[in-house]
């Protein structure tokens, strides 16, 4: 009765029935009303003939994917954007010239001047030492502690959009 109501066989409605897609039992009302649901659920994409796939929510997800896309590439256009690896190397290669020039100061004080007491010289030796030593540990300090941030955050949000894990701002 359902299958002439609708415009189908009824082995089309039984088939429906075994697959657990419309209900066994109910009225004809019933029926109908699960049969209407069934095919306005498949026309809206919302569920597939064959495999279950939810369009609609793959659509989303792929929506998502974009949207985390674009604002990507928006950083990395606004310079907010940098791997890691490049950061890193472009650090390693400041500090070396800011600890080169804290070695080279010894010298240049020797030159500019040469009549220095001994104990002049070795405090200002100290000191250069000291905060070459600092400036080493002080980023030393900063790079693992950013680097920890973003694993504690990328373990955190390990789903959400819009954290670039292999990159720091």
């Amino acid at each position: 009765m359902l299958g002439s109501m609708v415009g189908v066989s009824q082995q089309a409605v039984s088939a429906l029935m075994r697959e657990g897609k419309i209900p066994a039992q109910g009225t004809v009302g019933d029926l109908l009303l699960a049969y209407c649901e069934r095919m306005r659920a498949v026309a809206a994409a919302r569920a597939s003939e064959e495999g279950g796939v939810d369009l609609v929510q793959e659509r989303a997800l792929l929506a998502r994917e974009q949207r985390i896309g674009q604002a990507h590439k928006n950083a990395v256009a606004r310079g907010e954007y940098a791997p890691i690896g490049v950061l890193a190397d472009v650090l390693a290669e400041a500090s070396s010239a800011v600890v080169d020039r804290f070695d080279q100061l010894d010298g240049m004080i020797s030159k500019a001047c040469p009549d220095l007491p001994d104990e002049v010289r070795t405090l200002l030796q100290k000191l250069i030492a000291s905060a070459r030593n600092e400036w080493i540990r002080a980023t030393d300090k900063k790079v693992l502690d950013r680097v920890d941030a973003m694993v504690q955050a990328g373990e955190d949000d390990a789903g959400d959009e819009g954290d670039f894990d292999d990159a720091a701002p």
